[in-house]
C-alpha cells in the first residue's frame, strides 16, 4: 500500500484542503503515514504569506530531500505561484501543482502511487472536520500578496458545503470548522448571490452537528444580522478571530483598510456583552511602512483596552509586487522590539481570560488521546489537558471543568 504524508504550512484554508485530500486518498486505498521520513509520497501544501513562511517551507523541503530520498515530492500552495523555477532547480519535485489545480491533487497523488486499491487505512489525522467554503480575495490590501497567489474570491456552492458537513457528522465529527481566505465574503461571487449569514443559517440546522467554528473574520463585512446570529446560535462556537491588522488611523489608511478603531471596538464590545464567554482574537501587523512611535502607542493602548483575549502578532514582511513593499520600511530592530512588546501583552490578557474560567464547565472536543495524556479543545478555544481519563477518544464531545490555569497550560477534568 502506497504511503502518503501531507505537510501543511499556513492558514486554515490549507488545513481544510488537506482534510479533503485525506478523505479522498483513503477512499482510493492509500495509507496516510504519520512519519514523513517513511512516506513514499510527500505532499507539501506551502505558504508564502510572509518571508518567514517561505523560509520555513524551503527548510522543510531541504530536510525531505536529505532525510527521505525515497519519497516523491509534490509541492502545492502559494509558494508554487512565486518560485516554480527555483523549486524545479533546487528541489526537483515529482509534481508542482498550482493553486488553481489543487482540486486535482488527490487524483495526481493516486497516479503517482502504484494505482492499486487496497484495504482502507485508518483515519487518524483529524479530530475536527475542516471544510473549505471559500478561496481567494478581492480586498487588495496594500500589504497582502494573497490575491495575486490565490486569485479572486470563489465560493463553494452552499449545497456542496452542506453535503460535506452532513458527511462529517456521519463520520463521527462533533465539530466542523469552516475555512476561507475571505470567509465573510462568502457567496458574493455565486449566482444567485449568497452570504455567510445564509450559509450559517442553513448549516446550524444539520441534524447531529454539535459545534460549528469559524476561521478568520473580516470586521468590515460583519453586518448586524450576521453578528446577531453569531451571538444567538449556540452551535456556533464562541470563538471569533478578527483580521484587524492595526488600529491607528494613518496606518489603516495606508493599508487600504476602510475601517477604524471605533468600529472594531463596537464589534468587539457587542460580542463580549452578548456572549461573555467568547474568546476574541485578532491578527496584528507591527512595523508597517510609515508606522510611527505614536501609531504604535495608539495600537498598544487599543489592544490593552479592547476586550480581546489574544492576538497573533506579525512583524511586517515586504511581499514583492505589493504597493507597501516599495515604501520606506521600519527598522527591523524596531519591528522586533514592538512585536515582542505586543506578544507579552497578548500572553498577559490570555492568561487572565483563561483564569476567569476556573471552576467553570465548558463543552469540548477531544483532540488528542494518547495514554494518560488527553487534550480537549473547548467551544471557546481553550486547549485543556485532562489527566487520568482513560477511554476517551478523539472527536468525542465531553463536558469539562477547568481546574488549574498556568502560563503555558490549562488543566481540567471530565464533568
Amino acid at each position: 500500500m502506497t504511503s502518503v504524508f501531507i505537510h501543511n504550512f499556513g492558514c486554515r484554508v490549507n488545513q481544510a484542503e488537506a482534510f479533503d485530500w485525506t478523505n479522498q486518498l483513503i477512499e482510493c486505498g492509500l495509507f496516510l503515514e504519520r512519519d514523513w521520513r517513511r512516506a513514499e509520497i510527500i505532499v507539501v501544501n506551502s505558504c508564502a504569506l510572509t518571508g518567514r513562511a517561505e523560509a520555513d517551507v524551503r527548510q522543510f523541503l531541504r530536510r525531505v530531500k536529505k532525510d527521505a530520498p525515497q519519497a516523491k515530492i509534490i509541492v502545492t500552495g502559494c509558494l508554487t505561484e512565486k518560485t516554480k523555477e527555483e523549486l524545479n532547480k533546487n528541489i526537483k519535485p515529482a509534481l508542482i501543482i498550482p493553486n488553481a489545480l489543487k482540486n486535482d491533487l488527490a487524483a495526481e497523488v493516486t497516479r503517482l502511487s502504484d494505482g492499486v486499491k487496497r484495504e482502507v487505512g485508518p483515519r487518524f489525522f483529524r479530530s475536527r472536520a475542516l471544510i473549505k467554503v471559500q478561496d481567494g480575495c478581492d480586498a487588495r490590501c496594500t500589504f497582502c500578496i494573497i490575491p495575486s497567489l490565490r486569485g479572486s474570491g470563489r465560493s463553494v456552492p452552499l449545497e456542496i458545503i452542506k453535503s460535506k458537513v452532513e458527511r462529517a457528522v456521519e463520520q463521527g465529527y462533533n465539530e466542523v470548522v469552516l475555512a476561507g481566505i475571505h470567509l465573510c465574503a462568502y457567496g458574493q461571487d455565486l449566482s444567485p448571490k449568497k452570504s455567510l449569514l445564509e450559509l450559517l443559517s442553513e448549516l446550524v440546522r444539520v441534524p447531529g452537528l454539535s459545534l460549528l467554528r469559524l476561521s478568520s473574520l473580516d470586521p468590515r463585512l460583519l453586518a448586524t444580522e450576521l453578528l446577531e446570529l453569531l451571538v444567538s446560535e449556540n452551535k456556533i462556537c464562541p470563538h471569533f478571530h478578527l483580521s484587524l491588522q492595526h488600529a491607528a488611523p494613518p496606518v489603516l489608511k495606508k493599508m487600504g483598510r476602510k475601517s477604524s478603531a471605533e468600529e472594531y471596538l463596537q464589534i468587539l464590545n457587542f460580542l463580549r456583552q452578548r456572549r461573555p464567554e467568547s474568546n476574541l482574537g485578532a491578527d496584528i501587523i507591527v512595523g508597517f511602512p510609515g508606522e510611527t512611535e505614536e501609531d504604535f502607542i495608539f495600537l498598544k493602548n487599543f489592544l490593552r483596552e479592547a476586550p480581546l483575549t489574544y492576538f497573533h502578532v506579525f512583524s511586517y514582511s515586504p511581499r514583492s509586487g505589493t504597493p507597501a513593499a516599495s515604501w520606506s520600511q521600519v527598522n527591523e530592530a524596531v519591528k522586533k522590539e514592538r512585536s515582542e512588546e505586543l506578544r507579552r501583552l497578548s500572553r498577559e490578557k490570555n492568561l487572565a481570560f483563561r483564569k476567569s474560567f476556573l471552576g467553570c464547565f465548558l463543552p469540548a472536543v477531544v483532540v488528542k488521546a494518547k495514554g494518560l495524556q488527553i487534550e480537549a479543545l473547548t467551544s471557546n478555544y481553550l486547549r485543556v489537558v485532562l489527566e487520568n481519563h482513560n477511554g476517551l477518544k478523539p472527536r468525542q464531545l465531553i463536558r469539562t471543568r477547568i481546574t488549574d490555569v498556568q502560563t503555558s497550560i490549562t488543566r481540567g477534568e471530565v464533568a
